[in-house]
């Protein structure tokens, strides 16, 4: 006769894969978002405990990482609301943002840069497309959008950034 596994046990197994297969990639979400790395940190840490309380309501309707990408964009959205966050300096610097496995070129550093300085909505779509390798569908999931508004921000967000770098590429 097997033995019945304990429900807590399982739960924290499974965040234990969870912190391991997706804590640097939330990481660099959390501070692309909120252009400040111990706040990165909290939020990451945040969205792990989160995922740990809820983890029962977790239906497995997405994907675990549309489920925790969620939660982290929404903590990201609660933490910029708090107020002292507004008396913070959030300028951004290559040199500030964390070190993956790759170290990027010049041209990657111009990218990130322009990405953090989009609108927020238009920013978080991109992000989710291009730095978590999301689908429109996965987008409009975590968002809690159509996936049509998905297509259009990123459209817009192509065009912003291409305005951007073009214009630096004429400065030089």
């Amino acid at each position: 006769m097997e033995a019945v596994k304990d429900p807590d046990s399982l739960r924290d197994q499974t965040i234990e894969r969870l912190i391991l297969q997706y804590q640097t990639a939330l990481l660099r979400l959390c501070y692309i978002q909120l252009r400040d790395r111990s706040l990165a940190e909290d939020a990451v840490q945040e969205t792990f405990l989160k995922a740990y309380r809820g983890y029962a309501q977790f239906r497995g309707d997405c994907s675990e990482k549309t489920w925790l990408t969620r939660i982290a964009v929404n903590t990201c959205r609660d933490f910029q609301r708090g107020g002292w966050l507004k008396h913070t300096d959030r300028r951004i610097t290559p040199e500030m943002l964390p070190v993956g496995d790759v170290q990027p070129d010049m041209e990657d550093l111009d990218l990130s840069l322009a990405v953090m300085k989009l609108p927020r909505k238009i920013r978080e779509t991109i992000i989710l497309y291009y730095y978590q390798d999301m689908s429109t569908e996965e987008i409009a999931e975590t968002l809690g959008i159509v996936q049509s508004s998905v297509s259009n921000r990123l459209r817009r967000g192509r065009e912003k950034l291409r305005k951007m770098l073009e214009g630096r590429d004429q400065d030089a």
